[in-house]
């Protein structure tokens, strides 16, 4: 998965899956490094070491199976590093980088390939120097006699996970005089994460845009009386064998009709099995990930090709959603005031649907009163990165979660800043125990809604639409390159080629849609 090309004679690590795919720098990882160093030397801390552990190997319960390892995002931020039982120390007075790996039996060799030698880890990622696990204490110990340590630990705000710091190493340094941190380091790490450098954002759109003509390629190729696990093995299918993608960053998600108004289908208990059937709505929500790095995207379309009268309400409500954000996301914005917006423009959908009465109420007065999020219960969108649902949302210095309906599922408050990259992730669902207790004459909202219409929308599913945005200054650049209109969509569904030699909705801000970087969609292959 390494390769070096040559810049003046000098050897450049890179990161790909070979052939033709994607290379991505080492130096992306340096370049993480340094930006965490100068968060702590903003907190005047330069002194003694920074210590991550990555992840684990683990087999499957009680087996001797093993699950396909993918590097802990900590880790992977820092170093860049795949393999398990790693870890790494950087120096905070000089910034060296010191890699630590783990010290294989010869016989390793005979099961799992070649041990590296400590020089070839050394070319491979970039590193000052390579050393073994075991060696921890000693190396800190040449460094200085009692040098202070900061390990991470804090819990992640969008999870309520708690990262703890390695227990067994703590334990082991502080019997050797060492004094550990874990309260610093945690905060610093997670926020220079929501900010991506030049090299991140290259390689986020890159993902971005080949998950944008995967969802193309399943649009083009999803038809009435197939299964929704073939729609998820045709995305699967095109970002690896073209792309080089191994993993998805998440449960791909391919709910028809009905299924389109569970939020998170696809999981174990309920599989993409569904028979796709004429006239129905899809819901494909899925991303691919390539080098640690994933996308999360989202498209909706009429497996018959052409939107029914209120499919295309619906659906035209969703994607005013997305134009309206669009219009108003720029730096110094909050993320709140996008979700609101998002929430009036899918309440004038439904308006025209005659679900919605406001009775002489203005619609933003019925934003307010979160009638909203009996349609959109979750939240406009999250940070994205090497998580999907990526980390510093609520970190202490942010706006707290605002705890009302729709918006305390809202995955971060935070005021926009340049260099974040985020998913809009505008939808409007048909949920049935939402709709009843919307319904129930004790709530207040029962008297904005039309009963006898709303009830007819019950298994209708939904739409979302979810695009990969980067805030730039005075607006966003939109990573998704995915059919978005009623006409692109429609065209795609029926066969049309993508992408299309005219952009007809520029207010979508796709700058790289028409781009002679992105090429069209390959032949399917044989099902």
């Amino acid at each position: 998965m390494d390769k070096s090309s040559m810049n003046g004679g000098a050897p450049m690590p890179f990161l790909n899956m070979g052939r033709d795919t994607y290379q991505v720098p080492v130096s992306l990882f340096e370049t993480n490094r340094a930006t965490v160093l100068e968060a702590l030397k903003a907190q005047n801390v330069t002194d003694g070491w920074i210590y991550v552990k990555g992840g684990t190997s683990e087999t499957r319960y009680d087996s001797d199976h093993e699950p396909l390892f993918r590097q802990e995002s900590y880790f992977w931020y820092l170093w860049g590093v795949p393999d398990a039982d790693c870890a790494g120390l950087i120096s905070l007075q000089t910034g060296h980088a010191i890699l630590l790996v783990p010290e294989l039996p010869p016989d390793y060799a005979t099961i799992m390939g070649r041990i590296r030698s400590p020089e070839e880890w050394k070319a491979k990622h970039g590193v000052n120097a390579v050393r073994y696990t075991n060696q921890l204490d000693q190396i800190i110990r040449e460094g200085d006699e009692y040098p202070k340590v900061y390990c991470l630990e804090g819990r992640n705000s969008d999870s309520d996970s708690l990262y703890k710091a390695p227990l067994e190493t703590i334990t082991s340094l502080m019997k050797h005089g060492f004094h550990v941190d874990t309260d610093i380091l945690f905060p610093a790490v997670a926020n220079s994460r929501v900010f991506k450098s030049e090299a991140e954002l290259s390689l986020l759109r890159h993902v971005s845009e080949l998950t944008s003509f995967a969802h193309a390629y399943v649009m083009r190729n999803t038809t009435p009386g197939m299964s929704e696990y073939q729609s998820e093995s045709l995305f699967r299918h095109y970002c690896y064998y073209n792309y080089g993608c191994r993993l998805v960053g998440y449960t791909p998600i391919c709910g028809c009709g009905p299924n389109a108004a569970i939020l998170h289908y696809g999981h174990t208990g309920e599989p993409n099995a569904r028979l796709i059937e004429d006239g129905q709505m899809c819901l494909y929500d899925m991303g691919a990930e390539y080098c640690g790095y994933g996308s999360d995207i989202t498209c909706s379309f009429p497996v018959s090709g052409t939107f029914t009268a209120a499919q295309r309400i619906v659906y035209e409500g969703v994607l005013a959603a997305q134009v309206a954000v669009y219009d108003m996301a720029q730096p110094g914005v909050s993320f709140v005031d996008c979700h609101k917006r998002a929430e009036l423009e899918i309440l004038k959908a439904l308006v025209k649907l005659d679900i919605v009465v406001p009775n002489g109420t203005p619609l933003e007065v019925l934003v307010e009163l979160r009638l909203g999020a009996v349609f959109m219960p979750h939240g406009l969108g999250h940070l994205i990165g090497i998580d999907t649902h990526d980390v510093g949302g609520y970190l202490d210095d942010c706006p707290p979660r605002i705890m009302q309906p729709g918006l305390k599922s809202l995955r971060t408050a935070r005021v926009l800043q340049q260099k974040m990259t985020l998913t809009v992730e505008p939808g409007c669902y048909f949920i049935t125990h939402l709709i009843h207790e919307a319904l129930d004459p004790s709530n207040s909202l029962s008297s904005y809604l039309n009963k006898d219409v709303l009830l007819n929308y019950i298994g209708f599913g939904g739409v979302r639409l979810e695009d990969v945005i980067e805030i730039i200054p005075g607006g966003v650049v939109n990573y998704t390159v995915c059919p978005r209109t009623v006409a692109e969509v429609e065209h795609v569904v029926q066969g049309g080629k993508w992408p299309p030699t005219q952009d007809e909705a520029p207010e979508l801000c796709r700058t790289r849609l028409l781009s002679t970087h992105t090429s069209c969609l390959p032949s399917p292959p044989s099902i």
